[in-house]
């Protein structure tokens, strides 16, 4: 058989195994416990990154140190937070044509299909990871100027104003990555 074991369906794997020999008559629904009993299940995959940074455990240790509310051995003070911010791009803006109908007595509420659409717009989020408070904004792109939009918004209010210190996770994006995006923070 030349096709991965992935493309096959259980009642393909019964009939190969009934026409190869290896049993003379064998249910689909046999060769389905077979496989969902099996420890090894070689249809099923899961993508993974190598890391490639020589220093990737160092670094990464760092950050789940923050999130273990830990900072160079010691734990954080009450007035330190640890925000985590992500930016999503080309998020597609879509506008019902028909407003939705809210919903009656025995009626679910009805939610027009149709749409025009309103352009691509980036969300951009940030995460006080030890609160679970969430902070975002809709803008018409991504960049350091919407970026630095959003650290003014986590950063204006309490207690993120006054706090000690605030520590900010996130990721390699261009908005955000190399010292000089450190200096502006």
């Amino acid at each position: 058989m030349s096709l991965p074991l992935s493309r096959l369906s259980v009642a393909d794997v019964a009939r190969h195994a009934q026409r190869s020999g290896l049993v003379a008559r064998i249910s689909d629904s046999t060769v389905w416990r077979w496989l969902h009993e099996d420890a090894t299940r070689p249809w099923q995959h899961r993508c993974w990154i190598f890391p490639r940074d020589p220093h990737f455990q160092a670094k990464a240790g760092r950050i789940l140190d923050l999130y273990e509310r830990r900072w160079q051995g010691r734990p954080l003070r009450e007035d330190e937070y640890v925000i985590s911010a992500d930016e999503k791009t080309s998020i597609q803006a879509r506008l019902r044509i028909h407003p939705s109908l809210p919903t009656g007595p025995g009626e679910t509420m009805r939610v027009e299909h149709e749409y025009a659409r309103g352009g691509a717009w980036a969300y951009l989020a940030a995460l006080d990871v030890h609160r679970a408070k969430v902070f975002g904004r809709c803008e018409a792109t991504t960049g350091i100027a919407p970026f630095e939009r959003l650290v003014d918004q986590v950063m204006s209010q309490p207690p993120y104003d006054t706090a000690r210190r605030v520590f900010w996770v996130m990721d390699n994006g261009s908005s955000h990555r190399g010292e000089t995006s450190v200096r502006r923070l």
